[in-house]
């Protein structure tokens, strides 16, 4: 029906420029932003999911520093164990000698004298070492690894991506066979005195007592290895925490990316088919409005 007051053609058309104008837009806004999703009209679904992974990937960053911190705590105290390790071998050496009949009172106090201050110097580390300000294994300052509970560690981006490392039992067992073996560090270990002057020991000064001093090195020995077991497979897990959690956040971070960001093969391909729409759709407007001039043509 050929008709003045209603243009159902140019209606058609003005809908059809606005549909495509629509669709242009939010092509153009994906692609200069590069983000599919650019508000929640987009595709409410799918910003939700992407909100949550993103959640989960930056709480795994974060636990990737907390490992990263946690190892590096570890081998503190791996380190304080190796440098006492090495003081109970000399320690062994001086009473292996003494234990020898050749030396008279003066030679057993000078190797006495040396004893004494390898002991203050364990002491001194136990009561020293720290990780970022906070000790690790001073008894009288509530070092952390003296503590029942242990250590706990967040290594995950859940509440129960947890890891405990608790070598409190081992450190006591280690406190007391050092105090067995070293008066200087018995009376040192566990009091506000560390770094005084060693306190005087008699283990040296005779064969039998150098002889005792021996076995009681080796046990002290002993439950530095045990300690040190403990931490390096804790060191080791961590590792392997590490790696995997790496591993999950590249994986989340493409399922983000799939959801989030613009596929620009498509979107220009889209972007181009609406400009050619709206030039069309503009062209038959223009056509459609000059058919009310061919009612004039009719009354004449």
């Amino acid at each position: 029906m050929l008709s003045i007051n209603t243009n159902a053609a140019s209606m058609a058309a003005v809908n059809a420029i606005n549909e495509s104008n629509a669709s242009l837009s939010q092509s153009m806004e994906r692609l200069a932003t590069g983000n599919r999703i650019n508000s929640s009209a987009d595709d409410a679904a799918g910003k939700q999911i992407a909100n949550r992974l993103q959640a989960q990937s930056d709480g795994m960053g974060v636990a990737q520093r907390n490992i990263s911190d946690a190892t590096a705590m570890l081998q503190t105290a791996d380190g304080m164990f190796d440098e006492m390790n090495d003081i109970l071998g000399r320690m062994k050496d001086l009473s292996t000698q003494a234990a020898n009949g050749t030396y008279s009172a003066d030679d057993r106090s000078a190797m006495q004298s040396e004893f004494d201050e390898l002991g203050q110097e364990m002491s001194d580390m136990m009561q020293n070492t720290t990780y970022g300000g906070t000790n690790l294994f001073n008894q009288s300052a509530s070092g952390l690894f003296t503590q029942t509970g242990g250590v706990t560690f967040q290594v995950g981006s859940e509440s129960t991506d947890q890891m405990t490392v608790n070598i409190s039992t081992q450190v006591s067992d280690l406190a007391n066979d050092l105090g067995n073996l070293s008066n200087a560090f018995k009376t040192d270990y566990g009091t506000a005195g560390a770094g005084g002057a060693a306190a005087s020991g008699t283990e040296l000064m005779s064969a039998s007592s150098a002889t005792t001093s021996i076995s009681a090195i080796q046990n002290a020995m002993t439950d530095i290895g045990k300690i040190q077991s403990t931490l390096g497979a804790s060191i080791n897990r961590l590792n392997d925490t590490a790696t995997n959690l790496q591993s999950m956040e590249d994986n989340t971070n493409v399922a983000i990316g799939n959801i989030m960001d613009t596929d620009y093969a498509t979107e220009a391909s889209n972007m181009s088919k609406e400009q050619v729409l709206m030039q069309t759709s503009i062209t038959m407007l223009k056509q459609s409005n000059s058919m009310s001039g061919m009612v004039s043509s009719l009354l004449q």
